[in-house]
């Protein structure tokens, strides 16, 4: 079955009648994991293994894994702290804290491939303006250069541990006070501003091989009247033919309150796939996935299906389970834990 344009998630800890019928649907490429999600590790494995039954290796999983307050999975699982402590860790050693950084990124995807989990939506690459109320501590630091160098070595460890990471949130959205998942959000700083601070993290790590980016749901109205998430300004323009980014790129999610300019709920899809977007994420709506599965019309692009899986995980989940139970993965984790 060839992958589709949409990733979907599911109500439960057990996959539903209706989740699977939504799953093997060809428009549906792959499936993003919550909380609501997570009792155990022997759930999570018996879910994905389900998962994997019914649409094969090819079939994309993911999961918000940052650390912090954005991680799903706990319980069985290394606590991650917030990047922020890495930024407050380089303020006193830039090089301890690319290492931790490094070893993050390493626990995050050893974990993670476990449970044949592909990604997480993960690095945070936007600024800490000390503005925005839902960043926060899920940026590195104030600092740019600190920021580059903190999510390279964190996406190196990701590629260690067996994923590639999806920098977010392009082309940055650490200078807005509003949160985008509840209300429009509109950053209106000149184009050039823009580039020269929060677009050139995002340039600087597609250099360094970062293989996919989310976009945001901000307006960034000096530049364009479409947010990012929308914008072929944005996506085509700017990040595939001037930086010649060559990875996937995913929509943040469609329910959320700022995706409403980009209109009704098929329409929202449409736009960010026409604009440029290889995959839209569709969470906590299962009625609206229903009708945009019934109603959407959309061929995905053999570029995009390749793009799309090369953000397959990379280490076998018995290799990583093996990883996992030697001694030096339990000193990472301890080096992690104390800071």
């Amino acid at each position: 079955m060839t992958i589709g344009p949409l990733m979907i998630d599911v109500e439960g800890l057990t996959l539903k009648s209706e989740d699977i019928k939504r799953i093997v649907h060809p428009l549906v490429g792959g499936l993003i994991l919550f909380t609501r999600n997570y009792k155990d590790t022997i759930q999570l494995k018996t879910l994905t293994d389900m998962i994997r039954k019914i649409r094969g290796h090819d079939f994309l999983i993911a999961v918000d894994h940052e650390g912090g307050r954005v991680q799903r999975f706990r319980e069985g699982f290394t606590t991650i702290p917030a990047m922020r402590k890495l930024g407050e860790v380089w303020d006193k050693d830039p090089k301890r804290a690319n290492h931790l950084a490094f070893l993050m990124g390493q626990i995050i995807a050893t974990e993670l491939r476990v449970f044949d989990i592909d990604f997480s939506f993960t690095p945070v690459l936007d600024i800490d303006y000390n503005e925005s109320t839902v960043i926060r501590d899920r940026a590195f630091h104030h600092d740019i250069e600190a920021i580059k160098a903190l999510a390279s070595s964190l996406l190196e460890g990701l590629k260690k541990g067996g994923m590639h990471g999806v920098g977010k949130h392009f082309p940055g959205h650490g200078y807005i006070k509003a949160d985008s998942h509840l209300s429009i959000s509109e950053d209106d700083r000149t184009f050039e501003e823009i580039t020269s601070k929060d677009m050139s993290i995002f340039i600087s790590l597609i250099k360094h091989g970062l293989n996919a980016v989310m976009p945001s749901h901000v307006l960034y109205s000096s530049a364009d009247k479409h947010p990012a998430g929308f914008s072929s300004f944005w996506l085509k323009e700017q990040l595939r033919e001037k930086f010649h980014f060559k990875g996937a790129i995913f929509s943040d999610d469609m329910s959320m309150k700022g995706a409403i300019l980009g209109g009704e709920m098929k329409d929202r899809i449409l736009k960010a796939l026409e604009a440029g977007c290889d995959m839209i994420l569709l969470c906590n709506s299962p009625q609206l996935v229903d009708e945009v599965l019934l109603n959407l019309d959309w061929k995905i692009s053999s570029e995009s299906i390749s793009r799309l899986l090369s953000m397959k995980g990379t280490k076998d989940p018995a290799e990583a389970l093996k990883m996992i139970q030697e001694k030096c993965f339990k000193e990472m984790t301890s080096q992690i834990m104390a800071i």
